[in-house]
C-alpha cells in the first residue's frame, strides 16, 4: 500500500493518500467531522462480544440487565456487533430457508434492548446482514438511524459501507468495520447496491489489496480528523481449530494500528481467541459472544461458545493507559419464551467459572507470543462487582 511509514519506536507518520487513491478505494472524503476533544479523565471504551440477538432479553426474564447497566454506566463508548438483521418496511425476502436455524432476524426492540444497557455504537458488517436481502440492510440502517445509534460496516453503497461511523460525546470516536468470509453473492456493497464492507480473499488465500487499502484508508482519514478509532473485523475465514487466530488477521490488525487505530476488535468465530499488544495498543482477536441466541441443536457448540469477555480500555492522549478484561458466561440451557427455547443470555461470570474464562484467554494469548501480561483476577468492590483482570504490554 505504501501510505504509512514508521519513525522511532512508536510514532507513525502518514504519507497522505491522494484524492485519486481515496476515490478508487471507495472512500467518501466528505465524512470527516469537527473533532470534539476529550478533557479531564481518560476516554473509557467497553468492547463487548458479538450480539446474536433475535429476542428482546427484557421480555424473557433476563435478570442481569441492571448488573450490566451498572458495569457499563461509566463507559463513554460501548460497542458490540449487531449480528441480526432488523425486520421492517424496507426489508426484502429471506435469503435463507424460512425454517433455517441460521436465519438471524429480529424486530427493532432488540436494538432498544442493547441501548438499555448503554450500547451506543455497533458494527453491522457480518454474514447475516443480508439475511433479508439488500432491503434488510436498508431496514437495519433505518432502524439504527431512527435511534441515533452510531454504526459502521454496511451502507447504501460501497462508500457508505466503507466509511467510519462516528460517535460524538466527550470525544469524537470512529468505528471502521468490515467482514471477511461467508459473505454470499449479492451481499457485498457496490457503487450502486447496499451491502456489507467486504474484505475478499484471493485464490492465494491473501486478502485483496484493494479491499485492505479501502479499510486502512478509512482508519487513516478518521484518525487524521482527530477521532479515536476502533478497527473492527467480522471474520469467517476460520482456522481448523476455531480458537486459533489466522496470521493474516494478526497482520491486518497491526496495519490498522499503523493507520491510526487505538484498538482492534474481532468477532465471527463463536468462541474466544487470544489478545496481543502491538506498539502499546491491544488487539482483541476474538471477544466471543455477548448474546448468542443460536437455534442450533443442543450440543452443536462446545462450552467455549458460551464464554466471552468484555474489554475495558482507558484512552488518553492517543495512548491506551489502562486495560482490563471481564469474563462473561452465557446461558447454554436457555429458557422457554413464547413456545421457543431462547439461549445465550449473558451474565457476569463468578468464582471458578470466571477464573476458567480468564485462564483460557491467557492460554490463547500466550500462543500468539509473549506480548501481553495478565494481572491476577480481582473482584471490584467489597465482595461485589465483576471479576476482572488487568492486561498490559509485557
Amino acid at each position: 500500500m505504501g501510505w504509512f511509514r514508521k519513525r522511532g519506536r512508536s510514532m507513525v507518520y502518514p504519507l497522505a493518500p491522494t484524492r485519486r487513491h481515496l476515490l478508487a478505494a471507495g472512500i467518501s472524503i466528505a465524512f470527516l467531522p469537527v473533532p470534539v476533544m476529550a478533557r479531564g479523565r481518560p476516554l473509557r471504551i467497553s468492547l463487548l462480544g458479538q450480539s446474536l440477538i433475535k429476542k428482546d432479553l427484557r421480555t424473557i426474564g433476563w435478570r442481569e440487565l441492571d448488573a450490566f447497566r451498572s458495569l457499563l454506566k461509566s463507559s463513554d463508548v460501548i460497542f458490540t456487533d449487531l449480528e441480526t438483521v432488523i425486520a421492517g418496511p424496507l426489508a426484502g425476502q429471506s435469503t435463507r430457508p424460512a425454517d433455517s436455524e441460521v436465519l438471524h432476524v429480529g424486530d427493532p426492540a432488540v436494538i432498544d434492548c442493547l441501548q438499555a444497557i448503554g450500547v451506543n455504537i455497533v458494527a453491522t458488517s457480518n454474514n447475516h446482514a443480508w439475511d433479508l436481502d439488500s432491503g434488510g440492510i436498508l431496514s437495519t440502517i433505518d432502524a439504527l438511524d431512527q435511534r441515533k445509534l452510531a454504526f459502521a460496516g454496511t451502507g447504501r453503497d460501497l462508500a457508505g459501507a466503507s466509511a467510519p461511523g462516528f460517535l460524538k460525546g466527550r470525544a469524537s470516536v470512529a468505528l471502521v468495520a468490515a467482514a471477511a468470509g461467508a459473505i454470499r453473492e449479492g451481499a457485498a456493497a457496490t457503487d450502486s447496491r447496499a451491502g456489507v464492507n467486504e474484505l475478499r480473499r484471493g485464490a492465494d488465500g491473501a486478502l485483496q489489496p484493494a479491499d485492505v487499502e479501502r479499510y486502512l484508508a478509512a482508519i487513516w482519514l478518521a484518525a487524521k480528523s482527530g477521532a479515536t478509532v476502533i478497527a473492527y473485523l467480522h471474520n469467517h475465514y476460520w482456522e481448523p481449530r476455531k480458537s486459533d487466530t489466522p496470521a493474516w488477521q494478526r497482520e491486518l490488525a497491526r496495519r490498522a494500528v499503523d493507520a491510526g487505530a487505538v484498538a482492534f476488535a474481532a468477532h465471527g468465530v463463536p468462541e474466544m481467541q487470544g489478545v496481543e499488544y502491538y506498539r502499546g495498543f491491544p488487539l482483541f482477536h476474538g471477544l466471543g459472544s455477548f448474546v448468542f441466541q443460536s437455534e442450533k441443536a443442543p450440543g452443536a457448540y462446545g462450552p467455549e461458545a458460551w464464554q466471552s469477555i468484555i474489554a475495558e480500555l482507558e484512552v488518553g492522549k492517543g495512548k491506551v493507559e489502562r486495560a482490563r478484561i471481564i469474563p462473561v458466561q452465557l446461558d447454554a440451557r436457555g429458557v422457554v419464551h413464547d413456545g421457543s427455547l431462547v439461549r445465550g443470555s449473558p451474565s457476569l461470570a463468578t468464582g471458578a467459572g470466571a477464573q476458567l474464562i480468564l485462564d483460557r484467554v491467557a492460554v490463547l494469548s500466550a500462543a500468539l507470543g509473549d506480548g501481553i501480561a495478565f494481572g491476577k483476577a480481582t473482584v471490584s468492590g467489597r465482595d461485589t462487582g465483576p471479576v476482572s483482570a488487568m492486561i498490559s504490554a509485557d
